[in-house]
């Protein structure tokens, strides 16, 4: 059985870093990029939505073609970060000059056989790639299936998602099963989908190994 990616939705077919508090928000993790700009990682609340769904609607039409549910419409918005609040995901959000230029998202698993497998979903804006914010994304994502509990992480994207996956193969996952027919994108084509995983201990060597050596070019 694979791992229910998302909660069902209403209407919707199925390194170095510092923390500073902010209010009574959640903490937030500050990071450097690549070029030296900073950015700030936070779990997103209810006044996210908007510039959430800004960000998804923003992506290159080839990243929306694969995404699971309308990421569009402000309600199915609204009721992720309302799910994340109460605790059946985890979710980031990457920004930059008050807008959200990356998302993240650690999805649990209510089945007693998986409940120590977690699924990991990251997204960055085409003017972040490759300056080491998917690694912080990714990064942060670990830290919080670690407290959780989770040893197993999981990945499934659709077969053209190419450069995801080689993000996770630098990180050791391995590629457990590819199911012909299992995605139909938003245009109504159909696509294999990859099923990638690696125990959590062995990615967080992997993340330190890339803090250490700082060579590892990215999403």
């Amino acid at each position: 059985m694979i791992l229910e990616a998302e909660p069902p939705i209403p209407n919707e077919p199925p390194g170095t870093s510092s923390r500073v508090d902010v209010g009574k928000e959640d903490p937030v993790k500050v990071e450097a990029l690549k070029d030296g700009a900073t950015v700030l990682l936070q779990e997103p609340q209810a006044a996210d939505a908007e510039r959430l769904r800004r960000f998804f609607v923003g992506l290159p039409v080839e990243d929306r073609r694969y995404f699971r549910f309308d990421l569009g419409r402000a309600d199915v918005v609204e009721t992720l970060i309302r799910q994340a609040e109460a605790g059946m995901a985890y979710r980031v959000l990457a920004l930059v000059d008050n807008e959200v230029v990356g998302h993240g998202a650690l999805y649990f698993s209510h089945d007693g056989w998986q409940r120590h497998i977690g699924e990991i979903r990251v997204l960055v804006a085409p003017d972040y790639r490759g300056l080491r914010l998917g690694t912080h994304i990714i990064g942060q994502l670990f830290e919080e299936a670690e407290k959780r509990g989770v040893t197993r992480v999981v990945a499934r994207m659709a077969e053209p998602e190419t450069a995801g996956r080689k993000i996770f193969e630098r990180l050791g996952f391995i590629v457990d099963a590819t199911l012909p027919d299992h995605v139909k994108d938003a245009d109504g084509n159909l696509h294999a989908l990859v099923v990638m995983s690696c125990a959590l201990d062995e990615v967080s060597r992997a993340m330190r190994d890339f803090y250490r050596d700082d060579n590892w070019p990215d999403g």
